[in-house]
């Protein structure tokens, strides 16, 4: 278990502008930060980051909190994981008391998976450097393929041995468990029983993620033997899943970020000569289909995707179907073609790496332009075929979201296609008309929402008639730990009050009202406690609450999908108010609101009893009583307009 004290320099050190830039794109917007959502697919970005704050939340999918808790949320890692990345990032030292048997058995399985997985990238490297038989095949194959050591090291290239439990049996004998070789796919287990080791006699390719973490590997045999086969990868495991990965990511990201690209090539190998080029910005869909998972990886950090195929006609006209759902995404694509029988890794090794780069810019088209080229070729003079081109083209046009770009390019192929704008135009509208029908078809047939259960009927049906009340009480609850949470920790600034903070000066002030809302109530007792011996908590603490609920009403409650356009006052010369400028009125706005509702619901309790009352005594006294508070509701309300109106 990590000390308090670290855990306190970490969330101290961790700046959520920084810890979220490393995964999502991040643009300035007021005071805020936006990008698209890691969590959720979407094209309009409602993924917003508050560093004052040191939170984040997106308005589309309701995800939200603090560094650790994004840590924890986007690589499925524990909180002592995600405190650990952190304390890595900023290069503090953790310091750790020791644990329950119980914590350890939680974090101890997938962090073991991790350290495994680390262990098997260590050792072939060390194979491949040290000893006689890594040194003779696997590093001489990748010098002879032209590959600097530099690149072999970044990446961590290796080779594994020829023998059948070389890695196996060392990893047993250090303590590794047999189970978490067999869950990464580091080990099979045989019909006797006994363990082998999956990768023998192959150069290795160890995979990151997103972090720099191997969690699978690539390995290539350089035997001839046909029955052999060329690669071998991990398989899908509790840390790799491999439609969620792209080869070189964890190396490319800041360059794909800097650079607003994304090159996009199909191996190990070609990211490696790529790279080496001097093109940092480069990934690998390593062999398989692209992914929507993948592209969404890639959408974070730009808009802009240049595919660098080989020269193999057959492979690019199979893989431009399946490059629609890039354009479908909103993304730019480019696409670069290499003469036959060149992909990356060889061309470059031809050519060099000043003409290489040259080569990109010169021949990179994009894709509609480069499909449509493609397509005709091989239709040649057959009309039926060019009929099919023209339908199929078109089709991806009408895949793309923006208008504008759609219109562009509707008029560029009218052009290659030697056909009419207008009919394209036509065909266009036809698609689209026809995949909006789809789409409400889909949603006639969904079935209706199952009735919610009779507690939450209960409370809709009070929200329709006098139990609208319940709800004006959980919004002014709610207003008043909003309240706190920001301003707590603030002086009080009016009403020559000195040496007083918000948070007491609130809570001073609500002595007599009780909080309904569980929630509330718990935050607001936090305060009592805390304030009664001295202290005052901080925002972050409530973000990071053992109890979620509270993290999430605490981020809920302190961000806003909307904010104030600076051209309000810089181009019409408006000035508008913010809060912080009316902090008086905020509040005692809400003190006083909470007030009135205390007053309203006594009022309410008064009028039942003398509705209820035979006693012309008592029902005096009840009157007398009921005339008082009817003074103090009036007086608070005449105090609430007076307030408000300032």
């Amino acid at each position: 278990m990590i000390d308090k004290q670290t855990i306190e320099r970490i969330i101290d050190a961790a700046r959520i502008e920084e810890v979220v830039g490393d995964f999502v794109d991040l643009k300035k917007r007021g005071t805020s930060m936006i990008g698209l959502c890691p969590f959720h697919t979407e094209k309009t970005p409602s993924f917003h980051v508050a560093p004052a704050k040191g939170i984040y939340k997106c308005f589309g999918c309701g995800m939200g909190g603090d560094s650790v808790r994004f840590i924890m949320d986007h690589e499925k890692y524990s909180y002592p994981e995600a405190l650990k990345y952190l304390a890595g990032k900023y290069n503090i030292q953790i310091e750790e008391v020791v644990q329950s048997p119980e914590q350890q058995a939680l974090d101890t399985r997938r962090e073991s998976l991790y350290l495994v997985s680390s262990r098997a990238a260590k050792f072939y490297a060390e194979h491949m450097w040290e000893s006689q038989e890594g040194k003779t095949i696997g590093l001489s194959y990748f010098r002879e393929r032209g590959f600097r050591d530099d690149i072999l090291k970044k990446f961590e290239l290796g080779y594994s041995p020829e023998g059948w439990d070389a890695f196996s049996s060392k990893a047993i004998v250090e303590g590794f468990k047999e189970s978490y070789l067999e869950d990464t796919g580091l080990a099979i287990r045989n019909d006797k029983g006994k363990l082998y080791d999956r990768f023998r006699a192959r150069v290795m390719f160890p995979i990151h993620n997103f972090t720099g973490k191997v969690i699978g590997f690539g390995g290539r045999t350089l035997k001839s033997d046909k029955s052999v086969p060329k690669y071998v990868n991990s398989p899908e495991s509790e840390i790799y899943h491999k439609s969620n990965v792209l080869y070189g990511m964890f190396f490319a990201k800041k360059a794909i970020r800097d650079q607003d690209n994304c090159f996009l090539v199909e191996g190990y190998a070609d990211v490696l000569s790529v790279h080496q080029a001097g093109i940092e910005n480069v990934v690998a869909s390593s062999g398989t289909s692209l992914t929507t998972e993948q592209i969404r990886l890639i959408a974070r950090f730009t808009k802009n995707i240049t595919i660098l195929y080989d020269g193999d006609a057959a492979g690019i006209k199979a893989s431009l179907r399946g490059l629609d759902m890039i354009l479908e995404a909103g993304l730019n694509v480019k696409v670069v073609l290499f003469p036959d029988g060149h992909d990356p890794d060889s061309y470059v090794h031809k050519i060099g790496a000043t003409a290489f780069r040259s080569y990109i810019e010169e021949k990179k088209k994009d894709f509609i332009l480069f499909k449509t080229s493609v397509l005709l070729k091989e239709a040649g003079n057959d009309p039926i075929k060019k009929a099919g081109v023209i339908h199929d083209v078109v089709e991806s046009i009408a895949k793309i979201p923006d208008d504008i770009k759609a219109s562009v390019f509707i008029r560029e192929c009218s052009s290659l296609l030697q056909m009419e704008e207008r009919i394209l135009v036509s065909e266009l509208n036809k698609l689209r008309t026809g995949k909006l029908r789809k789409a409400e078809q889909r949603r006639e047939q969904q079935q209706p929402d199952p009735l919610p259960p009779p507690d939450e009927l209960m409370y809709a049906e009070e929200l329709a008639g006098s139990g609208v009340a319940k709800a004006t009480e959980e919004l002014q609850e709610r207003e008043i730990v909003r309240l706190l949470l920001l301003y707590g920790n603030m002086l009080v600034t009016w009403d020559n009050i000195t040496d007083t903070y918000i948070a007491p000066y609130v809570i001073s002030n609500l002595s007599d009202v009780s909080f309904k809302d569980p929630l509330c109530s718990e935050i607001v007792n936090e305060y009592v406690k805390r304030i009664e011996n001295g202290e005052l908590p901080e925002f972050h603490e409530f973000v990071q609450h053992s109890n979620p609920k509270i993290a999430e009403l605490a981020v809920n409650l302190c961000t806003s999908p909307y904010m104030l356009s600076e051209n309000w006052f810089a181009k019409r010369k408006i000035w508008v108010n913010s809060e912080m400028d009316k902090l008086k009125s905020a509040i005692l706005g809400g003190i006083f609101h909470l007030k009135k509702r205390k007053v309203d619901e006594m009022l309410r309790d008064l009028l039942d009893e003398i509705q209820h009352e035979k006693d012309e005594a008592n029902l005096a006294i009840l009157m007398q009583k009921y005339l008082r508070v009817k003074e103090v509701e009036k007086g608070i309300s005449s105090f609430l307009g007076s307030v408000i109106a300032k």
